[in-house]
């Protein structure tokens, strides 16, 4: 099984979200994240889903998506030459005494703190998954209260690749 990132650039209209996602579910196709919003122009919608699978049914994915009418594009984003990232706000149960450590570890992890509240802090921390993980791993001795994840959203590096329609 491996992972694989396909970003899609779908026209903006009602229902292409539901549409991509019932193609998955007929299918019995996993959506590990998935993470959608409008482009620079508003007529398309950008895309991007996580999924895995062994090759083949990575590859029947990718044809069965590109199939759909809305769907104008779709690439596979590889790690090499894509930057992804990923949104997390996490809350965390604080005293007068932990306060200063939990804000110490995300002033390393370039997060903010968003929140402030007597027994609580809110974190957002933005990055790659391993950067995700790494700041929750650390978090492991707190009470973590809430955690939110957008999933991964992407674009590949450089110019070759955009698309223009």
């Amino acid at each position: 099984m491996q992972k694989k990132v396909f970003q899609l650039l779908v026209d903006n209209t009602s229902g292409v979200l539901s549409r991509i996602a019932g193609l998955f579910s007929r299918r019995g196709y996993n959506i590990e994240s998935i993470t959608a919003g409008v482009t620079a122009d508003p007529r398309f919608t950008r895309i991007t889903i996580v999924t895995s699978g062994d090759d083949e049914i990575l590859d029947q994915i990718e044809k069965q998506v590109s199939k759909l009418v809305d769907v104008q594009d779709i690439k596979v984003l590889e790690p090499e030459a894509s930057v992804y990232r990923e949104l997390v706000m996490i809350k965390v149960r604080v005293n007068a005494d932990n306060r200063q450590a939990v804000i110490a570890m995300a002033d390393i992890f370039r997060a903010k703190i968003v929140d402030v509240a007597t027994d609580s802090l809110m974190v957002e921390i933005t990055g790659n998954q391993n950067k995700i993980d790494a700041f929750i791993n650390l978090l492991d001795g707190y009470e973590i209260l809430e955690l939110a994840r957008t999933g991964i959203t992407g674009l590949g590096r450089g110019t070759d690749n955009v698309t223009y329609l």
